[in-house]
């Protein structure tokens, strides 16, 4: 007995992107296509025409297109973007709290500060050299002198130039929007690449120039705040006292000592490290290597390493010149002369041997002075 097919409505396709198939047990597909069609056609008459849903059935919501530039799209409303921007504030002042104490015993050996003598240790070669005392010890020093609540000295300026500096390179960006930049790989398109790598640096040393200048007040006040810990000063107990102290002794321009060696430092070093990814990730890695994208993502980690490395002495000039002839011991001799500019500051480094001193803070060999007694 032949089978009879079930009375049942043709098949109609999804209106979705999924392809009907090709014959069906109702019979060919393009018969049932032609119906469905049909049948969709009149339902959009009788509900009034001109929209795409069918009766009964919600419009679908018309999906915007995000503007160019990276920015929000227009569901995203000012709060999205202001609770972003908050979310980097904390947490850039969450990490400049947590570094704080490393850049205090930083900033303590940069001015010269040793009150520890050094320890006798063998080099790589086994030979007994003298080793200054490393982070952890001077660490604890500070902590045996003035509590553990002394390696958070001068803390509360440093938040704030953090946050200040986080806020105007947001408001920069925003000002001067940057459209989004795309990787080129093709060595044909150098110069295209290149261009586009010169206009991302502008850009970027831009907001970098202008957040440095804006923080730098902060930073001497933070800078000389902690170094009172050499002379056991008390001059610059708050942020308040310590602005109208510098205004009333050094004028607007105390403000911003040490100021063009860091600005300097942060050109050259983001000029030198995008120029340099650049270049390597252009002619010397090739496209037809497998792991191509993975050596290209850490070109740039790898150059900041080394540019920082590089551009030292402008931090450490920078840093000295904040706290240099202010009134503090760390400032005055024996630890420094009192320099007339910031050139004059790296001169006197640099016939010392002393342009990279507290570029290492955990492998710290003695300077020739130490270390001309017999240590055997």
């Amino acid at each position: 007995m032949a089978r009879q097919a079930p009375s049942q409505p043709p098949y109609a396709p999804c209106p979705t992107s999924c392809p009907p198939p090709a014959a069906s047990y109702y019979g060919p597909a393009h018969r049932c296509r032609q119906r469905g069609d049909s049948r969709r056609k009149g339902r959009r008459r009788r509900s009034g025409g001109g929209g795409g849903a069918m009766a009964g059935e919600a419009p679908l919501p018309s999906v915007a297109r995000a503007p160019p530039g990276g920015g929000p799209g227009p569901g995203a409303g000012p709060g999205r973007t202001e609770g972003t921007e908050g979310l980097f504030v904390a947490l850039g002042a969450g990490l400049a709290a947590a570094s704080h104490p490393l850049l205090y015993v930083k900033l303590l050996v940069q001015v010269g500060h040793e009150p520890l003598p050094p320890t006798v240790g063998r080099n790589v070669l086994g030979r007994k050299v003298l080793y200054l005392p490393g982070f952890f010890t001077y660490a604890r020093h500070i902590v045996k002198v003035d509590g553990k609540r002394g390696l958070f000295r001068g803390l509360t300026p440093r938040l704030i130039s953090s946050t200040l500096s986080t806020i105007t390179r947001g408001s920069v960006k925003k000002a001067f929007p940057l459209e989004d930049m795309e990787h080129v790989s093709n060595k044909d398109d150098v110069k295209t690449s290149l261009r586009k790598v010169v206009k991302e640096t502008s850009h970027e040393m831009m907001m970098q120039c202008v957040s440095r200048v804006v923080s730098h007040p902060l930073h001497v006040i933070s800078m000389r705040c902690m170094v009172q810990f050499v002379g056991r000063e008390v001059k610059y107990s708050g942020v308040f006292s310590a602005i109208g102290r510098i205004f009333k002794e050094e004028g607007i321009l105390g403000f911003f000592v040490g100021l063009v060696p860091h600005i300097l430092g942060d050109v050259i070093f983001l000029w030198c490290c995008n120029l340099l990814a650049h270049f390597i990730n252009t002619y010397a890695v090739d496209d037809n290597f497998s792991q191509a994208s993975v050596i290209r993502s850490y070109t740039k980690f790898v150059m900041g390493i080394a540019m920082s490395m590089l551009t030292y002495p402008f931090l450490l000039v920078g840093d000295l010149m904040a706290v240099n002839n202010c009134g503090l011991r760390a400032g005055l001799p024996p630890y420094a002369p009192a320099f007339t500019s910031w050139i004059h500051c790296w001169r006197y480094l640099s016939s010392q041997g002393q342009l990279f001193r507290g570029s290492s803070l955990l492998f710290r060999r003695a300077p020739m002075q130490a270390a001309c007694f017999p240590i055997d």
